[in-house]
């Protein structure tokens, strides 16, 4: 009720505080009742409190209407019967012998296995070999794999020949099982191998031409400054359903056949109208986070100069309970907000883990049929809607269908936007366990010297943007092709790459990259920075958040970031009535919270990898930095579990390891 008295007193639904950083806003109230004027039409009562609003969403690229069963929150699908699920050619009698004589020969000049893991890709072998004979078996033998060892509870729906099983045939037929392939899959899908090191890299040729020396004058800044939003992770939820279990016991919850094992007949905690912990966002916290942000932003008449948008617009469905439809209506459907209510410019975006499905967010051109083409669908579709809303010109388009949705665009102020794919490189793509010796098996990361290359002879600043992480955390990345990238990111920073920008985790998190791959790790080796947005999602545990960058026009460099959050805690306060919605706030300025420590740097001088470099060594002066830290790193969530101890050092150490070779090169013993 106090809630409610203090909320009367807004005016037309905002929360005004004392200015901070500039902004005369710096917390804001959405309008409770969904704005129903967004869409035209609705498969039910979009006024209601009881249940989620259901527009009717037209694919502009395809002309089709998706149907509400598509997202009906009381009858999701058990499997998807409709798309088609590839199998691999037969393999002849031909290649089963040269396939089976190289596999012998690579397990018997193998040195690094113990008895676990030789049990382990002997099973492999056989199932390597099923695979190649007798495909349409594979998917019966996953499911015996699966209930072997226990990976799953429900292994029938999850390793079907409608969902996981036809994606491990595909790649268990095409893998070194007795090589570097089979040790990752054994150690990452069944910890019965231990992690091999990362493999050397040879950059014989690699680079075109040599790191300058000297390298050429910074840019002077232009004192202008652009504004930039960066959001992430949104993975709206159009089949959360309001007053379903919030607190379920396994998966992610507010569905309506999810539930908690300790009282299966009854809800212990209602899921909020606008959301919960452990649960993706629903339409009701969608609207009302793009209906905050550019009143905080104070960009509702100028808008952004653009945005970028680092991955993950899908729900956490299972892969059994996912379609193409599916993907497609949740592409539409963010893409065509942001384009409406945000006012951004152009959109920059690029693909997460769960904007796919199958457990294979992408495959590289070099896989064997059918895997060249079996995501171009989502490529298609995708690049399609990134030329309709008006953000990709044709050419780029193109290009993007054909490289993965991978894409690089030079704007007309000198900055050159380049956005990977980095689901080519994320360790739960099964896709990524075949020619592992490669670090870049797709070519992406070619591709990416060569756009960096070009930026260079021709003066330009460039920013990478895409949606896993390549360090930080061991587990996220594979370690081959982060060490590559993180070679790459050496040789053409700080005078070419003025920032990197990454999702995935759901928090707010940076991390540094060094010369010599951090043989010295110091402020005058500190080469580049990449930020990690937080996320609009709540999952798992956080509060729901956004940021935006303040960049000087000239040398693209980030001069300050603003981050707000919005408190999912009091959203079940908010079930009652349909005055109020959520309020996001401003929770910091980059510059101001860490700023203080860092003597000597003005407001001229750019948050670039220097200075964060010297945050890291304030935090090592003085641990409550990193407490601040950590408040932040999860949104201020009630949830938030203190970092104390080892924590503080391991934390640090993350923040100062840029691919996942050197987080295990450096952090295990700080853990």
């Amino acid at each position: 009720m106090v809630l409610f008295i203090l909320s009367a007193c807004l005016l037309s639904s905002l929360t005004v505080a004392a200015p901070t950083s500039g902004f005369a806003t710096t917390a804001f109230t959405a309008n409770g009742r969904f704005p129903t004027s967004i869409y035209s039409k609705y498969y039910n009562d979009p006024t209601a409190t009881s249940a989620q609003p259901q527009p009717i969403i037209s694919d502009p690229v395809t002309h089709e209407i998706y149907p509400l069963e598509l997202t009906n929150p009381d009858h999701i699908p058990t499997d998807d019967r409709q798309d088609p699920h590839p199998l691999p050619a037969p393999a002849s009698s031909t290649k089963l012998l040269q396939s089976a004589i190289a596999q012998i020969n690579s397990i018997v000049n193998s040195t690094i296995f113990d008895s676990g893991c030789t049990k382990c890709v002997a099973l492999l072998e056989v199932a390597k070999f099923l695979f190649l004979a007798a495909p349409e078996e594979g998917s019966a033998l996953a499911i015996e794999l699966c209930n072997l060892f226990g990976l799953s509870t429900t292994c029938s729906e999850m390793y079907g020949p409608d969902d996981m099983g036809n994606v491990i045939t595909e790649v268990f037929a095409s893998a070194d099982i007795g090589g570097l392939d089979g040790q990752m899959l054994c150690q990452n899908f069944f910890g019965m191998c231990p992690l091999p090191p990362t493999t050397p890299l040879d950059l014989t040729g690699w680079f075109k031409k040599p790191k300058p020396n000297p390298l050429p004058q910074p840019k002077a800044p232009s004192g202008q400054r652009l504004k930039v939003l960066h959001l992430s992770d949104f993975h709206i939820d159009p089949r959360y359903a309001t007053g379903s279990e919030a607190s379920c016991s396994t998966g992610f919850c507010c569905r309506a056949d999810n539930f908690n094992t300790s009282s299966p007949h009854s809800i212990i905690f209602p899921a909020p109208r606008y959301g919960s912990y452990l649960c993706d966002t629903p339409y009701t916290l969608a609207l009302a986070a793009l209906e905050a942000i550019p009143v905080l932003a104070d960009t509702k008449d100028s808008g952004f100069d653009f945005m970028l948008y680092t991955g993950d617009l899908v729900s956490h469905d299972n892969d059994f309970q996912l379609s193409r439809d599916y993907i497609k209506y949740t592409e539409v459907v963010l893409y065509d907000l942001f384009k409406r209510t945000l006012l951004s410019g152009p959109v920059y975006a690029t693909l997460g883990n769960h904007d796919s499905y199958n457990s294979g967010q992408a495959s590289s051109n070099s896989f064997g049929a059918p895997g060249p083409n079996q995501f171009s669908w989502n490529y298609d579709h995708v690049a399609a809607l990134w030329e309709e809303e008006g953000w990709l010109d044709e050419s780029i388009v193109q290009a993007a269908k054909t490289h993965y949705a991978a894409y690089s665009v030079q704007r007309s102020d000198g900055l050159r936007i380049i956005s990977l794919n980095t689901n080519l490189w994320y360790g739960e793509n099964l896709f990524n366990y075949v020619n592992m010796t490669n670090p870049d098996v797709s070519g992406m990361l070619r591709m990416l010297t060569d756009e960096l290359q070009e930026a260079e002879d021709a003066g330009e600043r460039v920013w990478i943007i895409g949606h896993v992480l390549s360090g930080w955390d061991a587990d996220v990345a594979l370690q081959n092709p982060t060490n590559l990238f993180y070679q790459i990111i050496d040789r053409y920073s700080p005078h070419v790459i003025a920032n990197i920008f990454w999702g995935h985790t759901h928090e707010d998190q940076f991390t540094i990259f060094y010369a010599d791959n951090a043989t010295v790790i110091s402020a005058e080796t500190a080469l580049a920075t990449a930020w990690i947005g937080p996320s609009i999602t709540p999952l798992t545990n956080m509060n729901s958040g956004f940021r935006v960058y303040e960049v000087d026009s000239a040398t693209f460099d980030v001069m300050d970031a603003y981050t707000w959050f919005s408190d999912v805690n009091s959203y079940p306060e908010l079930d009652s009535q349909t005055r109020f919605g959520p309020t996001y706030k401003l929770e910091y300025s980059t510059r101001e919270t860490y700023g203080q420590n860092i003597p000597g740097w003005t407001d001229s001088d750019p948050l670039n990898a220097t200075w964060w470099h010297l945050v890291t060594e304030a935090m090592e002066a003085n641990n409550s930095l990193v407490t601040i830290f950590n408040n932040f790193q999860f949104k201020n969530s009630i949830k938030t579990l203190p970092c104390t101890g080892d924590c503080i050092n391991s934390t640090i150490c993350s923040m100062r390891s840029g691919s996942a070779s050197l987080v295990i090169q450096n952090c295990q013993a700080a853990t």
